[in-house]
């Protein structure tokens, strides 16, 4: 029988595009709709599926080939029988032929390639849909791998270890000052960020997710245009994240720098403002401090790290003391004048300074006024929220949200969580988000972390709770790390003693507290946490003796009356 040429079908506007897989060879038995080849342009990856079953005879492109609507792909010998593709390469999902009115066809878009948008997407490709991921920086990640949360990290990281040289004196092992290499630190932070997106990219690409790069915008409830090509969608997850506040009066300045801008590591300033006492301005401003700046804050409100206990923060405050020349609370920045000798600041309550670099870290704000989302009958509040129901539906049914955009705590790992829920609501399936808890981390130097009702919350709020305290002071291997500064807090219900929040601060709580968000997740008492035997010598221990105090049973402190 003669072969029959398969082309390149209608690919919109697409053309000119790189082939990067060729996925069948000669003598292959290929089933109709069964992928052929993978195409990759500036903004998407797509696979072109067979129009019908038969026998490859000859392949007419290579990797690397650049192909239009109409290319031939390869020749193929119809009617011949042919096995059906195991299960698994059958339920990868492909682009279908655009339809009219249409460049691209999918059955769920996800906008916002951050973690919770690339979870939701990695999540409905599993269960076998079309899932199309759109994002708008070259590189999937979103602002937490790209300009956030890895990024920062990494320099944490640095600091941390610049920090304990220092303190290695006082064992009697002394270094000289380190000098510092902006460009080659920078290279390191760029390599760790690369790794992540990186293996982000060849994920999708097992999964047969197509990429889009660009900025996403609702035409109606079915349809959402980016960059001028029109996708077609059954169903949505936004996952648009949010943006750094900005303060109006402040002029345009390159030394005047947001989170963003505060990871770029352009100079080294030698005085420096962070505006606002939040927890990203304080972990920037730990990085900067190490590197040789000396730090001012200023915070409108009377406490910084609000939402954390203050006995943590107090640790924390008493720890970075050195770092600081002024703490300035309950104060406003008035104005801001750039000269050339420095940013002149004034301030409501507190003399005018002088600083070679201001870092502005007053919150983020959701995105979710800049995706027209209003076209395709999405509520937006006026904060930029998206209100959604336990599936993370909007009020338009096909529309989900989930992350920063779908309300607080604007936390990478409860936009993971949500993203899942979204897409396994999208496929059929009863997902509901139900976390009890969500933790939160300050990846300051000690760490700060909580989880569940804090102490402050209880009293304000008149429950009636328990609270037990284990100091680091008497923890081993605290001691031996030469970091005991800090202590370990679990907060029971008072008739049931079962936990419902907690607090750690020192150095890695940020890997201690996910064991007191399992303990309250699964209802855990006293007894639960510390009859469960727990490494020694390890700060974890502190969970399980913390436990024991509230029992009266903690042979590690003195002796106590039993509850």
């Amino acid at each position: 029988m003669a072969g029959t040429e398969v082309k390149v079908p209608d690919i919109g506007d697409f053309k000119e595009v790189e082939v990067i897989e060729v996925l069948v060879k000669p003598g292959d038995a290929v089933a109709k709709e069964q992928s052929l080849i993978t195409l990759e342009s500036g903004k998407a990856t797509m696979e072109i599926p067979s129009p019908s079953e038969g026998k490859v005879s000859q392949i007419k492109v290579k990797v690397g080939d650049k192909v239009s609507k109409g290319s031939l792909i390869l020749m193929l010998e119809g009617e011949a029988p042919v096995q059906t593709p195991k299960a698994p390469e059958a339920s990868k999902p492909t682009s279908p032929a655009p339809s009219a009115g249409s460049d691209l066809e999918c059955d769920v878009v996800v906008i916002g390639a951050g973690p919770g948008g690339y979870s939701a997407a990695f999540r409905a490709a599993d269960l076998g849909m079309k899932t199309v991921l759109v994002e708008r920086y070259p590189v999937l990640g979103g602002v937490c791998l790209n300009v956030g949360c890895i990024p920062s990290k990494a320099l944490l990281h640095t600091a941390a270890i610049m920090d304990g040289a220092r303190a290695l004196a006082s064992h009697g092992i002394s270094f000289g000052e380190p000098k510092v290499d902006l460009a080659k630190l920078r290279d390191f932070k760029n390599k760790v960020v690369g790794k992540l997106t990186g293996g982000l990219a060849s994920m999708a690409k097992m999964r047969k997710v197509t990429v889009m790069q660009g900025t996403a915008t609702f035409l109606d409830k079915n349809r959402v245009q980016v960059d001028g090509k029109t996708l077609r969608f059954n169903y949505a997850i936004i996952a648009a994240g949010s943006q750094a506040a900005k303060l109006p009066f402040l002029p345009d300045d390159p030394r005047i720098v947001d989170s963003t801008g505060a990871l770029e590591l352009k100079s080294l300033p030698k005085k420096m403002l962070v505006i606002g006492g939040g927890i990203i301005g304080l972990e920037m401003g730990t990085v900067y401090s190490t590197l040789g700046a000396r730090l001012d804050v200023v915070e409108m409100m009377d406490g910084l790290m609000l939402g954390a206990d203050r006995d943590l923060v107090n640790v924390w405050q008493k720890f970075n003391a050195p770092r600081f020349d002024k703490v300035m609370l309950k104060t406003k920045t008035a104005k801001v004048e750039a000269a050339k000798d420095g940013l002149k600041v004034s301030f409501e309550g507190a003399d005018p300074k002088t600083y070679d670099m201001i870092l502005v870290s007053v919150g983020r704000v959701p995105n979710g006024k800049k995706i027209g989302a209003d076209k395709a009958g999405v509520t937006v509040d006026e904060r930029g929220f998206i209100k959604t129901d336990s599936q993370m539906r909007t009020n338009v049914a096909n529309i989900f949200a989930i992350g920063d955009i779908a309300g607080n705590p604007m936390l990478a790992h409860k936009a993971v969580h949500e993203g899942h829920v979204a897409a396994e609501a999208a496929s059929g399936m009863k997902s509901h988000f139900d976390a009890r808890v969500v933790p939160s981390v300050a990846y300051t130097d000690p760490e700060i972390a909580w989880v569940g009702l804090t102490e402050d919350e209880a009293k304000k709020n008149g429950t009636a709770v328990g609270v037990a305290k284990f100091p680091w002071a008497a923890s081993g291997r605290a001691i031996a790390n030469g970091r005991d500064e800090g202590f370990t807090k679990l907060i029971f219900d008072a008739e049931t003693h079962r936990v419902v929040g907690g607090g750690i601060v020192g150095t890695g709580a940020g890997d201690l507290i996910s064991e007191l968000a399992l303990a309250v997740e699964m209802g855990a008492d006293a007894t639960d946490i510390g009859k469960t035997i727990h490494p020694h010598p390890t700060t974890s221990e502190s969970v399980g003796m913390a436990a024991e105090v509230f029992e009266g049973v903690c042979t590690d402190l003195p002796p106590q009356r039993k509850k």
